[in-house]
């Protein structure tokens, strides 16, 4: 055996096998770049579209119930509840304007 020689056959065509390994190989990865949200595409904006509903409906909602906490630990029923509503509302809004800034790509 020469020194360079590696033990192969230089000019063997590849095994069906090994083509049909690598096209499902592709596939798979595919599917789980589908599955796990790495190709979104349109669906960004639908996903951008959900976080400010969720941002708008829990941020009173939550304000409201700590603050409704508060007033029956501290008795002051409804000033904390109201006051906690719109701190929420506000950091709501906020959160909003973060997400628009965001690029739907």
């Amino acid at each position: 055996m020469a020194e360079n020689d590696t033990g192969q056959e230089p000019f063997v065509a590849e095994d069906e096998r090994l083509q049909s390994f690598e096209e499902r190989l592709q596939a798979a990865q595919r599917a789980e770049a589908i599955r796990s949200g790495k190709q979104r595409g349109q669906a960004k904006g639908y996903s951008q579209g959900q976080r400010v509903l969720a941002e708008m409906i829990g941020g009173p909602v939550g304000g409201g119930l700590i603050g409704w906490l508060l007033d029956l630990l501290f008795g002051t029923f409804p000033w904390l509840m109201l006051a906690m509503m719109f701190l929420g509302f506000a950091v709501a809004v906020r959160n909003v304007f973060r997400i628009a800034k965001e690029r739907p790509e």
